[in-house]
Order: C-alpha cells, then structure tokens, then sequence
C-alpha cells in the first residue's frame, strides 16, 4: 500500500507523514512547490504516476482572518482543490481522507455537533472548508473534522502562550469560545487507523475529548509552565475585534467512532516535544486572541 500525503511541510502532514512511516508503507509527502492542487492536470498526473492506495489531504488555506477578503483564493485550495484530487483518486482506485473543520458549523448550538448535525459556516474560511467536504463526500471519500490544533513543527496557539508566557505579567485570552484542543500526533494516528478500517466513506470528528475554552486550555498551558494560571486573564471576544467571526460552540461529538483521549491528558503527553524545540520567535496562530 502506497500513501501519499498532500500538504506536505505541515504541523498536521509532518506528523502524518511520521504515523504512516511506521506502518512500514511507502509514503510520498507533497508541499506546494511539489504540487500545485489547483492545478487539475498536474493533480491527476501525480497522482496516476504514484498510484497510491491511500491518499491523505492535509493541504488547505489556514488563514482564517485573510479568506474574508480573498474567498475566491481560499475556495481554489480548499474547495476546487479537493474536487481535483477526489477525481484523481477515483481514477486510481484510492482512497481519500480529506482534513476539515469545526468551522464549518455556525457556533449556535448548546450541545456538540454530530457528524450529521446542519452545517452553517459564519465566515469565509468555513464556507470553502464546506465546499471540500461536499467535494469528497460527492466521490465516495472520507471527511475528518477537527479543531484547534497544536503541534511540535507549527505556529500555533501552544507555543504562543508559552512564549508570552515569558514575556509579559498577564495575558488576555477569550473565554466565550468552546472547543476542543487537539495534537496533531492524535490527529495524525487517528486519520491512519481510519484509512486502514473497514468503515464506509461519509464524515467523521478527529477532535479530542473533553472540551474548554481559549481561556481553559491557556491556564493549563500556563500551570504545565508552572506559572501562576492566575496571571491568564479571561475576556470576551469583542475584546479583540477580527475580519471573521469565529463560532462561539466548536465542540464536536463523536458519534461514529471513538474519540481521540481527553485534550487534557493529550497535552500533557505531548508537552516534553511541544517544550523542546518552542522558539523564543515563536508568532501568534490565527487561532490567537491575546492581549
């Protein structure tokens, strides 16, 4: 089984690419200059010549804040894109796991989103994120949701309270927005172990269990530091106005198969590798909002 693995450069594809090197499979990780996947001809070219067996899509535009006013390029990656590689890995007899997210729901909702429940993106990102999904369901593929992702070789928002952490007495971290905190090392394993099942194309949630808000998962970041999690401020959103509303409920329930640990028990496992190698550099993700 060959699989190759879109996106490649990623925090999420490099710890994908990890995860299936173990499985003792070939595997082909592509970044952007590699392969342009809005580029119909070059994806079915690839892909045609690589033959892979599973394909994993972690390629996407991140930038939630920038999609508000460049829609249309955000759709070619995250919409058009996937449409591309879906064909591709029909024309090949593949299968497609494609990277999604909580933000394709609007936020309103007082219980976690099924995989079933009605999507309403508030925002430009979610809208393309939206328009993938339909991509690969439309082809017979598998969808993965998830949120709020850290890990080791990316900015993110872990490595931003650690470095702020160092820097300044207090931080201000909304607390109106609920998720859940997921490693991209879980996030990785999960995706291998469902391309490798028997469970049929359609949607399913790779987030963590458990749920908190910014201002919850900061505390604990801060309290692993051994700070004074008091110094973590909590603030409501409209204290940092952003170009995209962000859902105030990302909590997503896992009702097709099992979740991923609880985020809490995750992030104390990934701590010793998130500490590492955290750059004193380190920049602000677009999941952020910090005083």
């Amino acid at each position: 089984m060959r699989w190759l693995i879109t996106g490649g450069g990623g925090m999420l594809a490099a710890d994908a690419l990890d995860r299936t090197a173990l499985t003792g499979d070939p595997v082909l990780a592509l970044g952007r200059a590699d392969l342009d996947l809005c580029d119909k001809r070059a994806v079915r070219d690839v892909v045609s010549a690589y033959r892979p067996g599973i394909v994993i899509n972690c390629a996407a535009w991140t930038a939630v804040d920038d999609a508000e006013t460049h829609e249309a390029e955000a759709l070619d990656i995250n919409g058009h894109a996937v449409h591309w590689l879906a064909e591709a890995c029909d024309l090949a007899g593949a299968r497609l796991v494609h990277v999604s997210t909580d933000y394709v729901f609007d936020g309103d909702s007082r219980t976690p989103y099924r995989e079933d429940s009605p999507t309403g993106p508030v925002n430009a990102y979610g809208r393309t994120k939206l328009a993938g999904e339909r991509a690969a369901l439309e082809h017979g593929h598998h969808v993965v949701r998830s949120a709020w992702l850290y890990g080791a070789r990316g900015t993110n928002f872990v490595r931003t309270m650690i470095r702020l952490a160092g820097q300044r007495p207090t931080v201000d971290v909304v607390d109106d927005q609920r998720g859940q905190p997921t490693w991209t090392v879980d996030l990785a394993d999960f995706m291998v172990r469902l391309a490798q099942s028997d469970l049929p194309p359609g949607v399913y949630h790779g987030t963590s269990a458990g749920e908190t808000t910014w201002c919850g998962f900061a505390k604990e970041i801060f309290t692993l530091l051994g700070a004074d999690a008091a110094r973590v401020r909590p603030v409501p959103s409209t204290a940092f106005p952003r170009p995209a509303r962000r859902p105030a409920n990302s909590v997503l329930a896992h009702t097709r198969w099992e979740p991923i640990r609880h985020w809490r028990a995750a992030l104390h496992a990934a701590w010793p590798v998130l500490t590492r190698d955290t750059p004193a550099s380190a920049k602000a993700g677009p999941q952020c909002s910090v005083a």
